[in-house]
């Protein structure tokens, strides 16, 4: 048995909690005396083997690190000030990439196997977790973290930053204040949620705000209620999908509803409740532009059980949405690149970037 097995079972049998700080005082004295020369490297190794995304971990230390791939053992990439770069951090092999997720799963009650080969959960710390496995993946396990990033302060430093032209920051906290309601659109990365966070700083104080994520990564300002979607557990129970939580949002009296990404059937329930009552309401949408995003919207509406008649749902569409933000990204800048004002006669431009 070699040095770092004879730490980890060591500190397993110490009953130490599989917290990382606590591991990691435990294990420097454990390696101290095990291979006194290379304590800090196997206390470190021997961490990573038992708590949380094992050699991951030093990545999403890094707050400059947006994004963590991890495409084979020996293939680990991050997306670092919006480049990826290929780092030299490894697993052993593809049973220890399998074994780090499911350390950081089975907390929330999730499963990761070959009936069940794909999961989706948030960490602790508010990064998002995607994992595939064989059969569904190909080639081995494929991991990517998004992580938590804190939000831009408001809509100054988004100026200041080069993402929006003052003319465009005034434009949008008006919409807010005067509750038009507003579908934010745009690519993966391209800073959609963190609009939403500034946007909320707009909100006037009293007004009762419920969130809708399929995992909570909005943190709104005032009086806010969230709530969170919730895959089926291990025995393939207790799903609670967005389209259940957009109607029982609507029981809890709110005079706004944010819903952090539209992707489904819970589309309609949107539309409905915002062209009937709820007026400043905000979702945001993966699309390549304004038009895009309201067909994007449109055909998510009519992809449930429920079909409502086409000419319909894009009736509702034109009274619920006021205003489309498209953001995107341009090399390491993330930025609104424009605004559009929908109306009975199509989208009228009213910022352009």
């Amino acid at each position: 048995m070699g040095a770092l097995e004879r730490v980890v079972e060591r500190l397993v049998a110490s009953g130490v909690p599989l917290r990382r700080g606590e591991l990691l005082a435990e294990a420097r004295r454990v390696a101290a005396e095990e291979a006194p020369l290379d304590a800090d490297r196997l206390a470190t190794e021997a961490v990573d083997a038992l708590a949380g995304l094992g050699p991951l971990e030093a990545l999403l230390a890094d707050p400059a690190v947006t994004d963590v791939l991890v495409n084979a053992p020996d293939q680990v990439w991050v997306e670092r000030s919006g480049r990826l770069e290929r780092t030299a951090v490894r697993f052993s092999d593809a049973a220890a990439v399998v074994a780090a997720v499911e350390r950081a799963i089975a907390p929330l009650g999730l499963r990761l196997d070959r009936a069940s080969p794909a999961v989706a959960a948030r960490l602790p710390d508010g990064s998002r977790l995607h994992a595939v496995i064989p059969p569904a993946a190909v080639d081995g396990p494929v991991v990517a973290v998004r992580r938590f990033t804190p939000a831009v302060p408001d809509l100054a430093a988004m100026v200041a930053a080069g993402s929006l032209r003052p003319e465009g920051a005034e434009l949008l906290a008006a919409a807010v204040r005067e509750r038009r309601s507003l579908l934010v659109s745009g690519g993966t990365g391209s800073g959609k949620t963190t609009l939403l966070n500034v946007l909320s700083a707009e909100i006037p104080a009293g007004e009762r705000v419920v969130t809708i994520e399929d995992a909570a990564e909005l943190n709104l300002r005032g009086h806010v209620v969230r709530l969170e979607a919730r895959p089926p557990n291990a025995e393939g129970a207790g799903e609670i999908t967005l389209r259940t939580l957009v109607r029982h949002a609507l029981r809890l009296r709110p005079d706004r509803l944010v819903v952090g990404e539209v992707r489904g059937p819970e589309a309609l329930d949107l539309i409905q409740a915002m062209s009937t009552g709820h007026p400043g309401s905000m979702s945001t949408v993966h699309a390549n532009g304004p038009a895009e995003a309201l067909w994007r919207l449109e055909t998510l509406a009519l992809s449930g059980e429920t079909r409502p008649a086409a000419d319909a749902v894009r009736r509702q569409l034109e009274a619920a949405v006021d205003l489309v933000v498209h953001l995107a990204r341009r090399g390491e800048q993330r930025l609104v690149e424009g605004v559009a004002e929908v109306t009975s006669e199509g989208l009228v431009e009213v910022y352009r970037c």
